[in-house]
């Protein structure tokens, strides 16, 4: 009885909040504070993404209930079991901080429908009432970002695969869940009370990151999230707070960020962005894998190199987008092994050229296939991650070059300008992971 009398008070509070903030909001136009917001998101340029739950216990990634067709009342089963006694939530923002990263993005619920946070609103399907640990983790994990000035954002899944209210869309139909409880206004009425719990127990919070509504792209009727509503209660909790959707398709009014998952902007390896247009007024993000895998996957340890992984994070900031590394925590609340391997590797990179990147937009040389550029005030990043000779054309005509130097020891070198843009005269072939030359633009 407590908790129901909670659980009405927040979609109460809620119902008030829509109702004052979703009429006219077809014209969005964004606060003062969320576009500060933006702007200093695009600075950050290194975001850790962390896919975390209950089926990290299995060791078969995040869309284990699914893959596997587990029985909706068996999966709730789980939770009973789930202890992971080794998390430290200082000791892995600490890591993170160390790696050069700026803002952290994790599951606060995902496809499963488990919430990792202390959620009134799951009527007791959580990590505080449903597990023996009974701590809250994302809480703990607030509080450690807050100490070391890391951005803390909240991944939040618009399916499930446990609640009974949920209208089935295209997964999850082989679970053994009954089919004539599907209520979409009670099922959206929850998503909103756990959004407020989200934006008003945790602190500023940098960004929403929803997943999920292609779970009914297949639909004959267009289904109706009522996005648009959902953004307004977000920008009116807390204003500076970011919209993002991966949704795969171009902006929706109301979202702040153009997310395109496993590619970089522009491209389309994965199959995810067919037909999306690069926004110019948002920031852009690309979340990438660490491994192959988002949640946890005991058999996967196809890690990328720290090179690749680098010279990710250098394509992303030369296409003027963040990098959105994700690692999936295991059951124990440790991060593995590899991935604090990775994550300090490339700490050596960003304490010695973070300041190339963050802080930076696309630079003045659109991406080549020798490398990118960046920008910042008026010094030119060149960042040459595959290059074969000593010189370098550089096509800019419309900005006056000099002072080239190399910008991990400041040796000088000559820039030659012609009439179609600058020679770049380098000392050596280049063979760093990335070989970067600042230059003064005029």
């Amino acid at each position: 009885m407590k908790n129901s009398r909670i659980v009405f008070g927040i979609v109460a509070l809620f119902s008030i909040l829509n109702s004052q903030f979703s009429i006219g909001y077809a014209q969005y136009v964004p606060s003062a504070e969320n576009l500060k917001a933006r702007s200093e998101f695009q600075d950050k340029k290194l975001g850790i993404f962390l896919h975390w739950g209950v089926y990290a216990m299995m060791g078969q990634g995040e869309w284990v209930m699914n893959n596997r067709n587990i029985n909706y009342e068996e999966y709730a089963k789980m939770p009973a079991g789930f202890y992971p006694a080794k998390y430290d939530a200082e000791e892995w923002v600490r890591a993170f901080s160390d790696a050069g990263v700026k803002y952290i993005t994790i599951t606060s619920r995902h496809h499963d429908g488990f919430s990792m946070f202390n959620s009134k609103a799951s009527e007791g399907y959580n990590i505080v009432e449903a597990t023996p640990f009974k701590r809250d983790v994302i809480k703990e994990l607030a509080d450690a970002c807050a100490k070391y000035g890391i951005m803390l954002n909240f991944y939040y899944s618009h399916l499930d695969w446990h609640r009974l209210d949920y209208p089935l869309g295209s997964t999850g139909k082989q679970l053994g869940r009954p089919t004539n409880q599907q209520d979409w206004n009670s099922y959206y009425n929850f998503m909103n009370a756990q959004l407020t719990e989200l934006l008003t127990q945790y602190g500023p919070i940098g960004a929403i990151w929803f997943d999920g509504v292609w779970d009914h792209a297949g639909d004959a009727v267009p289904f109706n999230w009522q996005l648009e509503e959902q953004y307004a209660l977000i920008h009116r909790l807390q204003p500076a707070c970011l919209v993002g959707n991966n949704h795969h398709k171009n902006l929706n009014p109301g979202e702040d960020i153009q997310i395109f998952e496993r590619d970089l902007p522009g491209e389309n390896t994965a199959g995810f962005s067919g037909g999306m247009q690069v926004s110019n007024e948002v920031p852009l993000e690309s979340c990438q894998t660490m491994s192959d895998s988002w949640g946890f996957n005991i058999t996967d340890t196809h890690y990328k190199s720290t090179k690749e992984l680098i010279q990710m994070l250098v394509h992303a900031a030369g296409l003027n987008a963040n990098l959105l590394l994700n690692i999936g925590p295991q059951s124990d609340g440790q991060l593995p092994a590899t991935a604090l391997s990775r994550l300090k590797e490339i700490g050596e990179w960003t304490s010695q050229y973070g300041e190339t990147i963050y802080g930076t937009r696309g630079g003045l040389v659109t991406p080549r296939d020798w490398g990118v550029t960046t920008l910042k005030g008026n010094k030119l990043y060149v960042h040459i991650l595959k290059w074969q000779d000593k010189g370098l054309f550089l096509p800019v005509t419309d900005h006056k070059l000099s002072n080239a130097k190399l910008f991990k020891d400041g040796t000088p070198l000559k820039v030659v300008k012609s009439k179609e843009g600058y020679l770049l005269e380098l000392p050596n072939i280049p063979s760093d992971i990335d070989t970067v030359v600042e230059i003064t633009v005029d």
